[in-house]
């Protein structure tokens, strides 16, 4: 959460935030594939067989997609840890609270550093090539830059929707003229409010457990 002189907003919309939260959809399935030159993509829609994805994990049971191996939690942890410092430095550095962007790095991209998604995003943040240009990301799979130039773009959607965690999420996730599209409101996108709904669980987890220091 973006610290501001005098004001506390996240905290006041919390409460809004979870009685919100009650009319989305529960969450979609996330799907972990490896295409042909062994790169890792991150998706919540299952491709079609002969696409050239091979499915390595998916997080619920859905047995019409076949057996698939177990996701690897222990990488993830150990990723987690690996970058705790990073985040931090980089929520210090563009004031945003650490724990707000390690569940957007964990719901973007379980902590990846390389995972790509079918539609170009790339890395921690999943950065759209657009945005790592317009916050001069020169290469997204290198953690610092990519952390860098996504915490950036939370704090400037943060700013643009005076504070408004569920506008800033479905902003970064669909894009600020989708937001707009639908009148400044979530748009009616399943994967939008999907979204939404698993960073601010991931976010509301992390304050009540106090696993990430908030920046002072």
């Amino acid at each position: 959460m973006a610290n501001a002189p005098a004001m506390n907003p996240l905290i006041v919309s919390l409460m809004t935030v979870i009685l919100l939260l009650t009319g989305l959809p529960a969450a979609a399935e996330i799907f972990k594939y490896k295409d042909r030159s062994g790169n890792i993509h991150f998706t919540d829609k299952p491709m079609k067989k002969g696409s050239g994805f091979r499915l390595l994990w998916r997080s619920g049971g859905d047995a019409r997609f076949g057996p698939v191996s177990r996701f690897d939690a222990g990488a993830m942890k150990h990723n987690q840890a690996r970058f705790a410092h990073m985040i931090k430095s980089v929520a210090k550095n563009t004031r945003i609270r650490p724990e707000l962007l390690h569940a957007v790095v964990r719901a973007e991209s379980a902590y990846d550093p390389k995972a790509r998604s079918p539609k170009g995003a790339e890395g921690l943040m999943q950065l759209m090539p657009a945005t790592a240009s317009r916050y001069k990301v020169s290469d997204s799979l290198d953690p610092e830059q990519n952390l860098m130039g996504g915490a950036l773009y939370l704090r400037d959607l943060l700013e643009m929707y005076d504070y408004d965690l569920m506008l800033t999420l479905a902003a970064y996730n669909a894009g600020e003229n989708a937001v707009k599209k639908y009148g400044n409101q979530v748009p009616p996108f399943p994967e939008t409010q999907n979204y939404v709904r698993k960073v601010i669980k991931f976010y509301q987890q992390n304050r009540l457990s106090g696993s990430y220091m908030a920046v002072r």
